[in-house]
């Protein structure tokens, strides 16, 4: 059966202590094969020394990286090849102290927040669960918190007598705590100023005209349920205009999209953002059509 690149199958037509890095990555995704002796095509073009690099490559993969890989010979066409079967592994593995991750049929260098999201993941953590250090429940806000216990209330989701505990009891059945530190989500909700601990977590909102020119822009700030309140307001306000119709003399003003939907939709986008980026969202909603 002809075999084919692909995530998991990576060829190489001789060996080099480089692609080490594809060992590495496959062991940091679903673990992989890297056949040496293959042209790209899947055609065997054979190796030298076979014997020999079935007892190197073990032995520098396990120095180099702390972990086993299966080495094995294949005979074919009176050609040998190797087959180098590597396990995906449940911790980060790094090479030469870099972290590298297989992606599709590439390998990929981990830097900056995807190495972050990466190593949060191995160790069965999120980034909103990260504990903030010196962030604590009297540095909240207060009314962010009544309007919390309103919606809550409104949506039947927790029980009354939850809702009638202290702040501090409340961020307990949130699980907002761990240990004796508040996680980053509890900011992310609760702090009047969530950028002070993460960057980037404001809203910018802008309205182009034909051309892509930029007319005018705002930044919405605060923690997300200010957000939300606020973006309503100033979308319905100054970037979205009604249209007027009249019912004998009562006016009628009617948004180009319904408020419950325009509302679902900023809630998505600012709760899927990926805040481990240190840019802030940027409104996408705004069209020319509007005006």
């Amino acid at each position: 059966m002809m075999i084919t690149e692909s995530q998991n199958i990576e060829f190489k037509e001789s060996w080099r202590d480089e692609y080490q890095k594809w060992i590495c990555g496959f062991a940091n995704a679903q673990g992989g094969t890297l056949y040496i002796g293959l042209r790209d095509n899947g055609e065997v073009c054979g190796i030298l020394y076979a014997k020999k690099l079935m007892e190197d490559i073990p032995n520098k993969v396990r120095d180099m990286m702390g972990i086993l890989v299966e080495v094995n010979l294949i005979e074919k066409d009176e050609k040998q090849y190797l087959e180098i079967v590597t396990e995906a592994y449940p911790y980060p593995i790094s090479f030469r102290g870099k972290y590298y991750q297989r992606s599709g049929a590439t390998n990929q260098e981990l830097k900056g927040a995807a190495l972050d999201r990466f190593m949060l993941r191995k160790q069965g953590k999120t980034w909103d669960g990260v504990p903030v250090p010196y962030l604590k429940a009297e540095d909240l806000d207060n009314a962010t918190f009544d309007l919390f216990r309103k919606y809550a209330k409104r949506s039947g989701r927790m029980e009354e007598a939850d809702l009638m505990d202290d702040n501090h009891g409340l961020l307990e059945k949130l699980r907002l705590y761990e240990s004796n530190y508040l996680k980053r989500a509890a900011a992310l909700l609760f702090h009047p100023d969530p950028e002070q601990y993460v960057t980037g977590a404001f809203v910018k909102v802008g309205f182009f005209r034909e051309g892509m020119d930029l007319v005018y822009q705002d930044e919405v700030h605060g923690n997300l349920f200010q957000q939300i309140v606020k973006l309503m307001d100033l979308l319905c306000t100054k970037y979205m205009k009604a249209i007027i119709t009249y019912e004998d003399i009562q006016r009628i003003e009617t948004l180009p999209m319904p408020r419950e939907a325009l509302r679902e939709a900023l809630l998505n986008a600012c709760i899927n953002k990926d805040y481990a980026e240190p840019s802030p969202f940027k409104s996408a909603c705004m069209k020319t059509s509007w005006r």
